[in-house]
C-alpha cells in the first residue's frame, strides 16, 4: 500500500487520464498530491523539470501527461506525436529515477500492438509484428516508455509499472474535432449536427466560442462562414459524414475506471509481481480495458440515439479506418483483482450528459 500522506506527482492532472486519476487519489484519503499547468511546467523543458523534482521531491509519480489523438491528428502531426511523447517521458522518467521516487505508473496506450496481432491482444503480442501506420510514431514512442521503464527495474532495481489502456472517454476530455479521439470527435460531431438541424445556430455558436475550431472566432464569424466550418468536418443540419467504412471494432473504458484500475495497480502490484519466472524479462506491462468491443458504426448509432439527432449518418470510405480491430486481453488485470463496471451504453449517455452541462456551465458564466 502507498503511504496516504506521501507526495504524489501526476503529470498532466488536468487531462482526461489524469484528472480522473488525481479526483480518485482525492477519494481514497491520498491528500498531499501535486500537480503542474503545461504553462506552470513545460515537460519538455528537461532543466525545468529537474528544478521541479529538486523543489517537490515526489514519493511517487503518475505519469499521465502526454501529447495525444485521434488518427485525423496522427497522421497529420507525425513529428510532433513521436517527438514531443519521447521529450516527456525521457525528462520524468529519469528526474523520478534521480531522485528515488518510489514507484512511478507509466499510461500508454493499446495502440503499441501490432496491425494485424491475434485478437483479443495478449500483452505478450508486443513486438511481434507491424504497427498500424497512422499512430506509429505515437505508439514508438509509447513501447520506448514501456521499456525504459522494464529497463529501470532489470538495471536499477526500480518500481515502476507500465499499463496500457484501451481507449477512453470521460470528464474532461478532448473534443477537438482536428484532435480528439473517435468518441468525444462522434459526441460532439452529432451534438453540433443535431443543433444545426433543429435550427439552434445560437446554440452552435456557443459550442464553437468554447471549443474554437481552426482558430475561428465565432463570437464575430457569420452564420454562412461557421456552416462551411463545419462541413469541413462532416457536420452538416441534414447529414453527419464520419471518417472510414464503420466496420472497425473498439473497445472503450470510461476514463474513471481506468482511473480506479490505476489506483488499485499503484497500491497492490509491484514488478517483482509481473516479471515471472522467463529470464529473459519482457511485456511486464497490464492492460487495461473491458475486454467488450463495439463496431464504430454500431457506436455511432448508439450516439445519435443518445443525442436524439434527426438527421442521416453516412460514412466517407475513401477516409482510412485505421486498425480494423483493438481488443485486449485483460485476464492479467483480472487475476490481480480488478475488473470494470461501467458499460459503453451507460457510458455514452455519462458523456453526453457531461459534454452538455459543461457547456450550460461555460455559457452561464459567459453571461454573467
Amino acid at each position: 500500500m502507498m503511504d496516504k500522506q506521501a507526495k504524489i506527482y501526476v503529470a498532466g492532472h488536468r487531462g482526461l487520464v489524469g484528472s480522473a486519476i488525481w479526483n480518485n487519489l482525492l477519494a481514497k484519503g491520498y491528500t498531499n498530491l501535486v500537480g503542474r499547468t503545461h504553462t506552470e511546467l513545460d515537460l519538455l523543458d528537461a532543466a525545468a523539470v529537474r528544478r521541479f523534482f529538486d523543489e517537490e521531491r515526489p514519493a511517487y509519480v503518475v505519469l499521465a501527461a502526454a501529447y495525444v489523438g485521434g488518427i485525423m491528428a496522427n497522421s497529420r502531426y507525425r513529428a510532433d506525436f513521436i517527438y514531443r511523447n519521447l521529450g516527456i517521458q525521457q525528462n520524468v522518467i529519469g528526474e523520478s529515477f534521480r531522485h528515488d521516487v518510489r514507484k512511478l505508473l507509466f499510461l500508454g496506450s493499446t495502440c503499441i500492438y501490432p496491425r494485424d496481432v491475434p485478437q483479443p491482444m495478449r500483452e505478450d503480442a508486443l513486438l511481434t509484428a507491424p504497427l498500424e501506420y497512422t499512430n506509429e510514431p505515437y505508439a514508438i514512442a509509447k513501447i520506448a516508455g514501456l521499456k525504459m521503464c522494464e529497463s529501470f527495474n532489470l538495471q536499477y532495481g526500480t518500481n515502476y509499472i507500465a499499463v496500457m489502456p484501451t481507449n477512453l472517454y470521460g470528464p474532461n476530455d478532448n473534443f477537438d474535432l482536428e484532435r480528439s479521439h473517435v468518441l468525444p470527435a462522434m459526441i460532439r460531431k452529432i451534438h453540433l449536427a443535431r443543433c444545426l438541424h433543429e435550427g439552434r445556430m445560437d446554440d452552435v455558436r456557443a459550442d464553437l466560442v468554447r471549443r474554437p475550431v481552426e482558430q475561428v472566432d465565432a463570437r464575430t464569424a457569420s452564420d454562412e462562414e461557421l456552416l462551411a466550418l463545419l462541413a469541413k468536418y462532416g457536420i452538416a443540419p441534414d447529414a453527419v459524414t464520419l471518417w472510414g467504412t464503420g466496420t472497425p471494432l473498439r473497445e472503450f473504458l470510461w476514463s474513471e475506471e481506468m482511473a480506479d484500475a490505476c489506483v488499485y495497480i499503484m497500491e497492490h502490484v509491484d514488478f517483482a509481481d509481473l516479471k515471472g519466472s522467463d529470464p529473459d524479462v519482457r511485456n511486464c506491462h497490464i492492460n487495461i480495458g473491458t475486454g467488450h468491443e463495439i463496431t464504430i458504426g454500431d457506436l455511432a448509432r448508439l450516439i445519435v440515439r443518445t443525442v436524439g439527432y434527426g438527421g442521416r449518418l453516412a460514412f466517407d470510405a475513401t477516409k482510412p479506418d485505421g486498425t480494423l480491430r483493438k481488443l485486449t486481453d485483460v485476464s492479467k488485470l483480472h487475476a490481480l483483482g480488478w475488473h470494470h463496471r461501467i458499460e459503453i451504453d451507460e457510458g455514452v449517455d455519462r458523456i453526453y450528459r457531461w459534454y452538455t452541462n459543461a457547456s450550460a456551465e461555460a455559457s452561464t458564466g459567459a453571461s454573467q
